[in-house]
This record gives structure tokens, sequence and C-alpha cells, in this order.
């Protein structure tokens, strides 16, 4: 798991191939005109989901993991607060992964809270359960999701 500005992203291209695309496309796009939904950037290796909506309580935070995708997660405007939890130390999901939504839920609970304000990103990998949009605030963010391949 990663947590750092937008300003900062050069010292992340060398972790994946798309990296580079991928910060790329966060810094020289309008991110407040883009409007929400899916956006490919290319094909199904990358591609963004733009969301402004208002995340839930603590209470209701759900920990999930992917396994086809690596989660970069900006937050354009507002502040999302974030939790996280090592995926080997979860217990079973109960909800189970499915390919279609490449998800998996887990009902286990992490005290890693931490904020993301506007203009950071974290990067979540296949093995990072996290908990995103547990605020009350609106959030405008993007997800870009990145092939693992």
């Amino acid at each position: 798991m990663v947590l750092d500005k937008l300003a900062n992203a050069s010292r992340y291209t060398s972790m994946h191939p798309l990296f580079e695309l991928a910060f790329q496309y966060l810094q020289e796009t309008d991110l407040m005109a883009v409007p929400t939904g899916v956006h490919e950037v290319k094909g199904k290796d990358l591609f963004a989901i733009v969301s402004e909506a208002k995340g839930s309580p603590k209470e209701e935070a759900k920990l999930e993991v992917h396994r086809k995708y690596i989660d970069i997660q900006y937050v354009i405007s507002g502040t999302d607060h974030m939790g996280w939890k090592d995926l080997a130390l979860c217990s079973e999901p109960n909800d189970p992964y499915t390919e279609e939504r490449d998800a998996a839920f887990f009902p286990d609970k992490t005290g890693n809270w931490f904020d993301v304000p506007a203009g950071s990103f974290t990067i979540f990998y296949p093995d990072d359960a996290h908990a995103a949009m547990v605020t009350e605030e609106v959030v405008r963010k993007v997800v870009l999701k990145i092939a693992v391949k």
C-alpha cells in the first residue's frame, strides 16, 4: 500500500509498466470536467472510474480486495477516509471473490485508518484489503484500475 501526493508520482512509475501512463492521465486530465462513470485509458488494462458521492460511516465500512487489478485511488476534492489491512491477516470473506466484479469482501475490521486529502493518492495491490469512502462528506475521486499481469 502506498499513500502520497500526486506531485511525487514519478517515484512510483517504475513499479508497474502502466503506472507512468496512469499518473500521466491524472496529471494531464481536467478531472473536475470528466463526467462520473467508467473511462477507458488503455482498454481493459487501464481504465478510470470517476465518482462523486457521500461516503458511509465507519461502522458500515467493508474491507475489499481485488485479484486482477491494482487500484490507484486519487482524491480530486474532499477528503477520503480509508482503512487498510494485510490480506494475510483477514478471515475468510463473507462475500467471496467473483471474477465478474473482481472483488471479495471481508467481515474484518481494521485499526489502520488514514485520511487521503485532495491531491493525494493511494495504491492498493491485490494483497491490500482496503475500505474507501468512509466519510460523511462528498468526495470526488478517480479510481484507476491497472491490470496486474
